[in-house]
C-alpha cells in the first residue's frame, strides 16, 4: 500500500498541482465571466477537467524535457525524474495519456474550438517554450508567456464557442503579468539558472537590468488591468480592488530598484501569485454584483 501511495504522489507531482490549481481557477473565472448568469454546470465540469488535465500533461512534459536541468538546481533536484523515482518512459506515457484524454473530453463534451486552443497552448508551453525558447533567448518568458496566459480565454471559449474582445483582455492580463512574476523568481534563483546554463534575463543581462524590466512591466500591467473597467467589462468594485493590488505590486517593483534586500525578489514572486488570484476574484465578484451596472463607466 505504501508503494502505491508513493507512486501516485510521484505522478501527481509531475502535474505541478499548485500551478495547475491557479490555471484552473483563472479558467473557471473565464467561464463564469463569459455568461450573464450561471453557466451549465456539466459544461463547466467537463471544461475544467479537460483544461486541468491538459495543463497537467504539459507540466509532465516539462518535467521530462528539463530533467537534466532540474538535477542541477536546488529547487527542482528532488523532482521525480532527477530523483530516480520515475523514468522517462513512464513520464512520457503518463503525459501522452493525460493529454489525449483531455483533448477527447474537450472536443466531444465541450467544443472543438476549445480543444484546438487548448492543444495549441499545450504545444506552446511543452514544446515551443520548454524545448526551444527557454534555452534560446533571455526573452523566453515573454515570448512563451502566451501559452500560460490562455486559461481564462479557454474557459470563455468553452462556454461560448467563440473568442471575444473581453476574453482576449483576460488573456492579455496574464500575458503582461507573467514577466514581472517570473523574473522576480529568476533573480532569486539567478545562480542556479546560471549553473544550469539557462539564459534567464538576470543571468544574461544582470540583476539591475532585470529589476528595471520588472518595473516597466509593472507599469504596463497597471494599464492593462485597468482596461476591464474602462471597456465596461467590470465596474467600480473591480476598479477599487485592482487599484489597491496595483499599488502594492508597484511598491514591490520600486523597492526592488532601490534595495539590495536578497529576500525581496522571492517576496515579490510570492505576492504576484496572490495578486493574480485576488484580481480574478475581484473580476468574478464584480460580475455578480446586482448593482454593478450603475457603477460602470458611461459610454
Amino acid at each position: 500500500m505504501t508503494t502505491k501511495r508513493s507512486s501516485f504522489s510521484h505522478y501527481f507531482e509531475l502535474t505541478k498541482p499548485k500551478v495547475v490549481a491557479l490555471i484552473i481557477f483563472t479558467a473557471i473565472v473565464g467561464m463564469l465571466l463569459a455568461v450573464p448568469g450561471w453557466p451549465n454546470v456539466w459544461l463547466v465540469l467537463a471544461a475544467t477537467l479537460g483544461i486541468g488535465m491538459a495543463s497537467g500533461a504539459a507540466a509532465a512534459i516539462n518535467h521530462l524535457v528539463d530533467q537534466k536541468v532540474d538535477a542541477k538546481m536546488g529547487r527542482t533536484k528532488n523532482r521525480p525524474l532527477p530523483a530516480g523515482e520515475l523514468n522517462s518512459k513512464q513520464v512520457l506515457l503518463f503525459a501522452t495519456t493525460l493529454g489525449l484524454v483531455a483533448m477527447l473530453i474537450l472536443y466531444f463534451l465541450v467544443n472543438p474550438l476549445t480543444a484546438l486552443l487548448t492543444f495549441l497552448s499545450l504545444i506552446g508551453y511543452a514544446v515551443i517554450y520548454t524545448m526551444y525558447l527557454k534555452r534560446a533567448t533571455p526573452q523566453n518568458i515573454v515570448i512563451g508567456g502566451a501559452a500560460g496566459a490562455a486559461p481564462p480565454l479557454l474557459g470563455w471559449v468553452a462556454m461560448t464557442g467563440s473568442v471575444s474582445p473581453d476574453a482576449l483582455l483576460l488573456f492579455l492580463i496574464i500575458y503582461v503579468w507573467t514577466p514581472p512574476h517570473f523574473w522576480a523568481l529568476a533573480i532569486h534563483r539567478r545562480d542556479e539558472y546560471a549553473k544550469a546554463d539557462v539564459p534567464m534575463l538576470p543571468v544574461t543581462h544582470g540583476i539591475n537590468f532585470t529589476r528595471w524590466h520588472i518595473f516597466f512591466y509593472t507599469l504596463l500591467l497597471i494599464i492593462v488591468t485597468t482596461m476591464p473597467y474602462l471597456t465596461g467589462m467590470s465596474g467600480l468594485f473591480y476598479l477599487v480592488g485592482v487599484s489597491v493590488l496595483n499599488l502594492v505590486f508597484l511598491s514591490f517593483s520600486v523597492r526592488m530598484l532601490i534595495s539590495n534586500d536578497e529576500k525581496l525578489p522571492i517576496r515579490t514572486f510570492v505576492w504576484s501569485i496572490s495578486y493574480l488570484m485576488a484580481l480574478f476574484a475581484f473580476l468574478l465578484i464584480d460580475h455578480y454584483l446586482p448593482w454593478k451596472l450603475i457603477l460602470q463607466p458611461m459610454g
